[in-house]
C-alpha cells in the first residue's frame, strides 16, 4: 500500500467580514463531547480532538460536542453570522456530517452539511444559511406530526457530529485541529495537492503526475526520491493553467524517465506522495475488476473460499417468477410462473435487465476475442476455475444462462421475443439477497431488449464454438437464440420500452430509437455466420461514429467487432475501410483530448454525465480498438496516460475503483456492499463518477463543476453506484493494458539475450529456423505477434533444432522460450 503524506495541506477560506463568534482550538485541556454509543471514544491528543471509531456503530450514533467557556457549557447566538469552520482530517475516506443543536434540543437535520474528509489536514467552511430546520426524524421534541420545526439559530448548544452519512460502522480515526464561527481561526497559502495514478505506473511508459490548486499558482519546484530516499531527479514545474471542466489550475510533472521498478516520493515545497512504478502495476485489478461480476451473481451463495470475507448466502433464486401483464402472450399470460435463475445483480440495486446486460457481457466477451491469449489461463479463483474453460468465460456463462430464460422461445410455443427486465415493483431496501421478499416479475417485451440479446448470443456462439468439449452444443443453442430474437425483432421494429408500466418503478433503460442495435445485431450476426441476409441489413450509415459506446448507444459496438476481427473471413466482405476509419474518427479526439488536456484524460465538456466513469473507461477501449485496427502506437499511448484518470490522477483525487488506492470510495451506492456488515465494499468495483446533471439524490457536494462534483457516500446514487455496464469496460482496458505491457516485457535488453547462450539463425528467414548451442531435452517455444499475439507454440527436441515458420505470413515476430535459468525473448523477421 502507497503512503500519502502532506506537509501542510489546506484549504484558502478568506476571513469573512465580522468577528470570531466561538472557537475551540482544544489547548485549554477541555474535552467538551459525549458519545452514547461506545463504538466512539474521544480524546485530546496534541491538542487536537480525537475520534476513533471502533467499527461497531449502529446507524444515527453520534458523537456531541457541549459548546462551553473553559468548560462550563454555554449556548451562542449564530444568527448574525452563521458561518461554521472546522479544520479536520480522517482515515478510512470518511465523511462527517455536522448538525447544531440550539438549547431547545431542535436538530438541523432536514437539510444535513457534509464534508469529506483526507489524511491530511483541511479547512472547511459550512454556512447554514437555509438549514435551521428539525425534520422530526424520530427525534424529541420535533415529531414527523410537528416537522418541519423551527431550530433557534440564537440559542445553539451543540455540535452533533455523524460519520459517514450517520450509517455507523466507521472504522478510523479523526482529528480536529479546531472549529470557530464567524470567521476561521488562520488563513494558510494557497494549498496545492498533488494528483497521481494510486495504483501504479507501467515501467517504459509515460508517467505523470499533477498539482492543482483552487487558486493559481506560479512555477513550482519538486524532487523525486527512491526507496533509499535518494534524490534522483528534481527541476520546476511550468506555472499553472486553468483546467475548465474541474474548475481548477492545474500544472505537471513529468516522471517518464523514471523506469526502474520501485517505490517513489514527488516532494513540493507544500505536499509530497509516493507512487509507484512496475512491470505490471494492474495485475491485481484487471482480475479484480471481472470478479466483481462474480461478487455480483444472483440465485447463489458466494462461498468463502472464492469470496473471503464477503462470502454471503444464497438470495433471489428466481425459479418463480410472473409474467407482468406488461410481457404477457398467448402461451404466457398474466401471472404465468416461469423460472429465470442466475445473471448478474444490475448495479446497486439485486434487478436484472436485459439491455444493460447486453452490452456487460459483450465487453466481458469481446476482452476474450479480441485477447484471448491473455485470458486462456488466466485464474479468478471463482468456483468454476478448474473446469478447463477460461475463468472469464465462465463468468460470461453465468449471465448468459439468465439471458436465455428471459427469450419467449418459439418450440416453447412462444415468438422468440425478450423480456426487458427482471424485477419486483419497486426497488428493494438496503438488504442482502438472502433477506429479498418482494415478488419478482419479467417485465415487459421490446425490440431492444432482443436486438442486445441477438448480437450477444451471436458474439457468444462464435467463442464457444472452440469449447465444443467443455460446453457441448452451448454454441449452437445461443446461436439459434440469436437468430430467433433478431426475427423477433425484424418483424417487431418498434416495440419501444418508454417508460415503465403503471406500478412499477424499477430502472427502465428506455429507447425509441434502435436503429443502433439494429445495425450492432446485424454485425455480430454476419460476422458469426456469414449469412447474407444479416450482411444486407448492415447499414454504415447508421453504423454512427458519434461516440464511445453505451446503453443507449450501440452501433460503435459494431464497429469494435469489425475493427478487431480484420483477419475474419466474414469481416473481410465487408466495408471495413469506413469501418476502420469511422473508429479512428472517434479515437483521434480521444486522443487529441488526452494530448491537451492538464491531467492528460480523454473526457471532455458533456462526458461528465451519469456514471462518467463508464465513459472513461470505455474511451480507452476506443483507444486500444483504434491501436489494433491500425498499428498505430500513439493511441496505446494515450490508452495508458487516460488510464491515470481512474485510478486517481484527477480532480477529486480519489482512485475511482474500490480496494484500489491509498484513497477509494468506502461507501459505494451497492446493497450488498452496505448491508453485507464488512466495514470495506466489495473490491474491484468502478464507481459512477462525476456527474455534470441536477442533483436527484439531493445530496450535498463539495464541488459543483463537472469534473469534481462527486461524494463517495452512500446517498449519491448518481456518482457513487456501481452497475456492471462500468465495471465491463474497465475489465476490457485492465486486461488489454496489462496483455500489451506483457508484450513489450518480451523484447529484452541484449545482454539478457546473449546470457541465454541461444543463437536462431537465419534471421531474417524465409522459413526455417534453426538453434545453435546448449538446451536440455527439448525446447518449448512460444511465438507471438507484433500486436502481442501469441500464434504458434511448439515443442522442439534437441535432435531437431529447428522449427518451420513458413506458414506464418511475412512480417516481424517475438519468439519466448526459457532455458537453463534464463528468460529468452527475440525480435524474429519472415521474409
Amino acid at each position: 500500500m502507497k503512503k500519502i503524506t502532506v506537509l501542510f495541506l489546506f484549504l484558502l477560506i478568506n476571513f469573512a467580514s465580522g468577528q470570531i463568534v466561538y472557537s475551540d482550538n482544544f489547548n485549554q485541556g477541555v474535552n467538551n463531547t459525549t458519545y452514547p454509543s461506545s463504538a466512539y471514544s474521544a480524546s485530546l491528543v496534541s491538542e487536537n480532538l480525537r475520534i476513533i471509531g471502533n467499527g461497531t456503530a449502529g446507524a444515527y450514533a453520534a458523537i456531541s460536542y457541549g459548546i462551553h467557556d473553559n468548560g462550563s457549557l454555554k449556548n451562542i447566538n449564530v444568527s448574525g453570522n452563521n458561518k461554521f469552520y472546522i479544520k479536520v482530517k480522517g482515515t478510512g475516506g470518511a465523511s462527517l456530517r455536522v448538525d447544531l443543536q440550539d438549547s431547545g434540543n431542535y436538530l438541523t437535520n432536514k437539510n444535513s452539511s457534509f464534508i469529506s474528509l483526507s489524511t491530511t489536514y483541511q479547512i472547511f467552511e459550512i454556512i447554514y444559511t437555509g438549514k435551521f430546520q428539525d425534520g422530526g426524524y424520530g427525534g424529541s421534541p420535533c415529531t414527523s406530526m410537528t416537522a418541519p420545526c423551527t431550530v433557534n439559530s440564537s440559542s445553539i448548544k451543540n455540535l452533533i457530529f455523524f460519520v459517514n452519512d450517520a450509517a455507523g460502522k466507521y472504522n478510523g480515526t479523526i482529528d480536529i485541529d479546531w472549529i470557530s464561527f464567524g470567521q476561521p481561526l488562520e488563513v494558510l497559502p494557497t494549498p496545492i495537492f498533488i494528483r497521481a495514478n494510486q495504483v501504479g505506473y507501467h515501467k517504459n511508459r509515460d508517467k505523470a503526475v499533477n498539482l492543482v490548486s483552487d487558486s493559481s499558482f506560479g512555477p513550482q519546484n519538486y524532487k523525486v526520491f527512491n526507496s533509499s530516499n535518494v534524490e534522483i531527479l528534481s527541476g520546476v514545474t511550468a506555472s499553472s493553467a486553468n483546467w475548465s471542466d474541474a474548475n481548477l489550475n492545474v500544472a505537471k510533472i513529468d516522471l517518464t524517465s523514471i523506469n526502474a521498478n520501485g517505490t517513489y516520493t514527488v516532494k513540493t515545497d507544500q505536499s509530497e506522495m509516493s507512487i509507484s512504478v512496475a512491470d505490471n502495476p494492474l495485475e491485481a485489478l484487471s482480475s479484480a475488476s471481472i470478479k466483481y461480476f462474480y461478487f455480483n451473481r444472483a440465485s447463489t451463495a458466494i462461498n468463502a473460499t472464492n469470496g473471503g470475507v464477503w462470502s454471503r448466502s444464497s438470495g433471489t433464486p428466481d425459479t418463480s417468477v410472473k409474467v407482468h401483464s406488461s410481457a404477457a402472450t398467448p402461451n404466457r399470460p398474466t401471472n404465468t410462473i416461469i423460472s429465470s435463475p442466475n445473471g448478474w445483480y444490475d448495479a446497486g440495486d439485486l434487478n436484472k435487465y436485459i439491455v444493460n446486460s447486453g452490452i456487460s457481457t459483450y465487453t466481458l466477451l469481446a476482452a476474450f476475442e479480441h485477447y484471448k491469449p491473455h485470458f486462456v489461463n488466466k485464474d479468478l479463483n471463482i468456483p468454476e476455475s478448474t473446469n478447463g474453460l477460461p475463468d472469464i468465460l465462465d463468468e460470461a456463462i453465468w449471465n448468459l444462462d439468465w439471458m436465455l430464460t428471459m427469450q419467449n422461445k418459439v418450440s416453447n410455443g412462444g415468438d422468440g421475443s425478450v423480456y426487458h427486465k427482471l424485477s419486483g415493483l419497486g426497488f428493494e431496501g438496503i438488504i442482502m439477497p438472502a433477506n429479498y421478499n418482494l415478488e419478482r416479475y419479467v417485465i415487459g417485451r421490446s425490440t431492444s431488449a432482443a436486438l442486445n440479446f441477438a448480437a450477444v448470443m451471436a458474439v457468444a456462439s462464435r467463442i464457444f464454438a472452440d469449447y465444443n468439449i467443455q460446453k457441448p452444443g452451448y454454441s449452437t443453442t445461443l446461436l439459434a437464440a440469436a437468430k430467433e430474437a433478431y426475427t423477433w425483432a425484424k418483424n417487431n421494429p418498434a416495440m419501444y420500452f418508454t417508460a415503465n408500466p403503471s406500478g412499477v418503478s424499477t430502472g427502465a433503460y428506455e429507447d425509441n430509437n434502435v436503429n443502433d442495435e439494429f445495425q450492432w445485431a446485424a454485425v455480430e450476426l454476419f460476422i458469426s455466420t456469414g449469412e447474407t441476409l444479416y450482411k444486407d441489413d448492415i447499414n454504415y450509415f447508421y453504423l454512427t461514429n458519434q461516440g464511445v459506446p453505451s446503453w443507449q448507444s450501440t452501433s460503435t459496438l459494431g464497429i469494435l467487432s469489425i475493427a478487431n476481427n480484420l483477419t475474419n473471413t466474414n469481416v473481410a466482405q465487408l466495408n471495413t475501410v469506413t469501418a476502420v476509419n469511422k473508429l479512428t474518427t472517434i479515437a483521434n479526439s480521444l486522443k487529441s483530448n488526452v494530448s491537451t488536456n492538464l491531467v492528460e484524460t480523454a473526457m471532455n465538456n458533456y462526458d461528465y454525465n451519469w456514471g462518467s466513469n463508464g465513459t472513461a473507461a470505455n474511451q480507452i477501449v476506443v483507444l486500444l480498438s483504434a491501436f489494433k485496427a491500425t498499428n498505430d502506437s500513439s493511441y496505446l499511448t494515450a490508452a495508458y496516460k487516460a488510464m491515470d484518470y481512474l485510478l486517481g490522477r484527477n480532480a477529486v483525487g480519489i482512485s475511482f475503483v474500490t480496494g484500489f488506492g491509498e484513497s477509494s470510495p468506502q461507501r459505494p451506492h451497492h446493497r450488498i456492499s452496505e448491508a453485507d456488515g464488512i466495514s470495506l465494499p466489495v473490491p474491484g468495483m468502478l464507481v459512477g463518477g462525476p456527474q455534470n446533471s441536477s442533483n436527484p439524490d439531493g445530496c450535498s457536494y463539495t464541488s459543483t463543476s463537472k469534473a469534481g462534483k462527486y461524494s463517495d457516500t452512500w446517498c449519491s446514487y448518481s456518482t457513487n453506484e456501481v452497475t456492471i455496464n462500468w465495471n465491463a469496460p474497465l475489465a476490457y482496458a485492465t486486461n488489454a493494458l496489462q496483455y500489451y505491457q506483457n508484450q513489450q516485457l518480451l523484447a529484452l535488453p541484449e545482454n539478457e539475450v546473449s546470457r541465454s547462450k541461444l543463437i536462431l539463425y537465419p534471421n531474417p528467414t524465409k522459413g526455417i529456423l534453426h538453434f545453435e548451442n546448449n538446451f536440455n531435452d527439448y525446447l518449448k517455444i512460444d511465438i507471438y505477434n507484433e500486436q502481442g499475439g501469441l500464434i504458434l507454440q511448439k515443442k522442439i527436441e534437441k535432435k531437431d533444432s529447428k522449427i518451420d515458420i513458413s506458414s506464418l505470413s511475412n512480417g516481424i515476430y517475438f519468439l519466448k522460450t526459457s532455458q537453463d535459468g534464463y528468460d529468452h525473448s527475440s525480435k524474429i523477421i519472415k521474409n
